[in-house]
């Protein structure tokens, strides 16, 4: 990593997965992973597309049961573009010599480069240089320039590029055991005098898919068709060190689309109006150096240049363009195939970045969860509870996508998967509503859809609570947290805990903001809001209630992760680690033994400690005292320390959610942590995984590390409240954030010293709150602040 330039020098088949990923385009409509043109989907390469939202649902026999499955489908591959010198072989980096190969991507411009030098023998050489991008201004077009140099021999060049619909969904290993045909009803044409088509659609969710290619070049252009795939073949006169060159451009368009009739129809006309490679690329070029400038972020050395290469998935993911889709946040970004892309609880550390930068993205991606309101109101009703109950895997429409059986690849062993049960989803869905309107001010939303699903939520929440006498406090029976290892108690028959620490907080939280947001809606909105779904004081009341007398479990002076969790063995840690090394899946590692994670004090991620990500010290210690308990700075360190003991990072979430935790406890070690959260991804630190997509939540939790965990930033009462927190190997960065109508508010942090610019604006001052001052900056302004180590 040099800068905004992300290069990998040499042909290294073994890690073609891993870069495919990180060198994923896209426009936060659809994305393409970084596979070579000239290679099909094989052991080494896999060259996906997806369109955000775009789901599709199959059927298979597992282990003798009958599994029903949605994925993110993988659409008609566009890439392909081959090269040989007439009548030889097609060349590609595994079956001809590789004298140089490497590929560069391009930060600030959102462009893939691409040389490779083919030996063919007798001293000859084949230059290829290729340019590829996933068009930032046009959400539907994308292009490949692909431009080849003989050195030291004149020949023929024969090129073909094709669009293929012969794909699958097969990119994750312990997946290809379930149906992955996705696409269907596959047509073939073309238009004179240079552009193809083809139209398909898939199987169950009837998407309608329409792509259309033209091909530019010196020479004559012929097409060709065999179905599933159809193509473009043109023949080029190769003279010593001239390059010629090739361009392909791609439109793609499915029924989802609005203001279209046809996607096939929109497809043609669009590849047909759009202008040459170079012309595209300036406007691909403008619209990339406009995302740059709304995301300003200005970090020294190493962790720098690995925040802008998050920053820009993030931004190829969820772009200014989903404002205008139905689509989720998926976890594995738009960059593979891993967790099919569903949508899970990363929104909750995606969206808080998100909402001081392109809250109209945040606002999108809220009302996702709205349109699936009824779903989840659904979803309570089938467990016999009221308001609304989120899945914890959701897709096309909000059902429960979890899947019922998932395969442990260490014991080749299909196991129940009890993941559901992690309730705690709702209480992101309504934690990000409540943030996206301190941030933007937004107080339609919030009056609106937000009170519609925070009411539901807290609704849910109420009535999952019952009463224990012996304790005398509401209990919340038979879910999972956060950690994943645990789903059920040791030797008990039925799966579920009771009492996660994190969801009864995390509830009582929903329960006490969703009473504050019903005060203040307006009247008219309150009275409506109540006829609509029946709410009366009675309940208000019950739900005061359950907000202060929710049981969190503690043992030896710690929060517990769950009733009885201070029962459980103590793992062998030392003796796992000299065993095996790499302990991150521990559960697949004891499964494999014949034992299970339920067992032991064990923890694959944060859990209790998500409690000190969410909330500041001062919100959380609030928030245990209205539940009526003491929880001081020691007995927080004590927890802290406990399970810094106890987990063995198995998420790339877990990393960032301890580095962020340790950083506002100004604890040493932070950094250590910090450090494993940025290079989750790029070091592909869980083992293989990021070839199957990025970790969109780590990538984007990254950045708010930098916006406001290491600064303290949080937006409420109508203020921006900075506590900064310094580390010594980050001490000095500088970001700009949109707050409340402020367009590119800037903030920089160096040791002593914060400065705040405020551009010229006609809105109000902004009032910044540190620990010790109340310091009001007016649009126009820079203010220069002495921070005390």
């Amino acid at each position: 990593m040099t800068g905004w330039r992300w290069e990998y020098q040499g042909y290294d088949p073994t890690q073609e997965s891993l870069r495919e990923s990180l060198c994923t385009l896209g426009n936060g409509c659809f994305a393409t992973r970084g596979a070579l043109p000239e290679c099909v989907a094989d052991g080494v390469h896999y060259p996906g597309t997806y369109v955000a939202g775009c789901y599709d649902r199959l059927t298979t026999d597992v282990a003798g049961r009958r599994v029903e499955n949605e994925d993110m489908v993988n659409f008609p591959n566009w890439l392909p573009l081959r090269f040989r010198l007439a009548g030889r072989q097609w060349l590609t980096p595994d079956t001809a010599e590789v004298l140089d190969h490497g590929q560069v991507l391009h930060l600030d411009t959102g462009l893939l480069e691409r040389r490779t030098r083919y030996g063919l023998g007798d001293g000859r050489v084949l230059a290829m240089r290729q340019q590829r991008l996933v068009h930032m201004a046009d959400p539907h077009l994308a292009a490949l320039r692909s431009e080849f140099t003989a050195e030291g021999f004149a020949d023929d060049l024969e090129v073909e590029a094709a669009l293929d619909g012969g794909v699958t969904n097969s990119g994750v290993t312990r997946y290809r055991d379930l149906n992955g045909s996705h696409l269907t009803r596959m047509h073939t044409g073309s238009v004179e005098p240079d552009t193809v088509w083809l139209r398909c659609r898939t199987r169950t969710s009837d998407v309608r898919i329409g792509m259309a290619a033209r091909l530019t070049a010196d020479a004559p252009v012929t097409d060709w068709h065999e179905d599933p795939r159809v193509g473009q073949r043109v023949n080029l006169r190769l003279r010593p060190g001239r390059a010629v060159t090739v361009d392909k451009t791609v439109a793609l368009h499915t029924s989802r689309d609005p203001a279209i009739s046809d996607p096939l129809d929109a497809a043609i006309d669009r590849v047909g109006a759009a202008p040459l490679f170079d012309q595209l690329l300036e406007d691909h070029l403008t619209a990339w150096d406009q995302l740059w400038r709304r995301a300003e972020l200005d970090v020294p050395g190493e962790a720098g240049d690995i925040l802008r290469l998050h920053l820009f998935h993030v931004l190829q993911t969820l772009s200014p363009h989903t404002a205008e889709l139905d689509a989720g946040v998926p976890a594995r970004g738009l960059h593979g195939e891993g967790y099919r892309g569903h949508v899970f609880w990363d929104e909750l550390f995606v969206l808080p970045y998100l909402d001081l930068h392109f809250p109209e993205v945040s606002r999108a991606l809220l009302r996702y969860r709205h349109r699936r309101l009824d779903r989840a109101r659904a979803a309570a009703r089938a467990i016999g509870r009221r308001g609304a109950l989120y899945p914890w895997q959701s897709g096309s429409d909000g059902r429960e996508e979890t899947q019922q059986l998932h395969l442990n690849p260490r014991s080749g062993r299909w196991l129940p998967d009890h993941s559901r049960l992690q309730r705690h989803v709702g209480s992101a869905v309504a934690y990000n509503v409540w943030r996206y309107y301190e941030a933007s001010g937004d107080a339609e939303f919030l009056h609106t859809k937000g009170a519609e699903m925070m009411l539901q939520i807290a609704r849910f929440w109420a009535d999952s609570a019952t009463w224990d006498e012996r304790l005398g406090r509401h209990r919340i029976r038979g879910v999972m947290g956060p950690d994943e290892y645990h789903d059920a108690y040791p030797e008990a028959r039925r799966p579920g805990l009771d009492d996660n620490a994190y969801t009864n907080v995390t509830a009582a939280w929903v329960l006490a903001r969703t009473l504050d947001v019903l005060r203040i809606l307006p009247e008219p909105r309150w009275r409506e809001l109540a006829e609509r779904t029946g709410l009366d004081d009675g309940e208000l009341e019950q739900w005061e209630d359950v907000s202060r007398t929710l049981h969190v479990p503690f043992h030896d002076g710690v929060v517990s992760q769950f009733d009885g969790y201070g029962d459980l063995a103590e793992l062998d840690w030392e003796q796992y680690r000299s065993r095996y090394g790499d302990i991150r899946r521990l559960d697949r590692i004891l499964e494999a033994e014949g034992d299970t994670a339920n067992r032991y004090k064990a923890s694959k991620q944060a859990d209790v400690l998500m409690l000190g990500f969410l909330f500041s010290p001062t919100e959380l210690r609030g928030l245990f005292q209205r539940l009526g308990y003491p929880l001081d700075e020691n007995a927080w360190h004590r927890t802290v320390d406990h399970y810094l003991l106890r987990t063995s990072h198995g998420s790339t979430l877990s990393g960032l959610v301890h580095g962020w935790v340790l950083a506002r406890a100004r604890r040493a070690e932070a950094w250590t942590y910090c450090q494993e959260a940025l290079r989750g991804d790029i070091a592909d630190l869980q083992g293989g995984t990021t070839g199957e997509g990025i970790h969109l939540g780590a990538m984007a939790g990254t950045l708010d590390l930098v916006q406001r965990g290491l600064t303290g930033l949080e937006t409420r009462e109508g203020a921006l409240w900075l506590d900064p927190v310094p580390l010594p190997e980050l001490s000095t960065y500088g970001f700009s954030l949109r707050y409340q109508g402020h367009w590119g508010v800037r903030l920089r942090l160096k040791r002593g010293g914060l400065e705040v610019t405020v551009p010229p604006s006609d809105r109000s001052p902004i009032d910044i709150r540190l620990p010790d001052r109340v310091v009001s900056v007016q649009p126009g302004e820079t203010c220069h602040l002495f921070l005390p180590d």
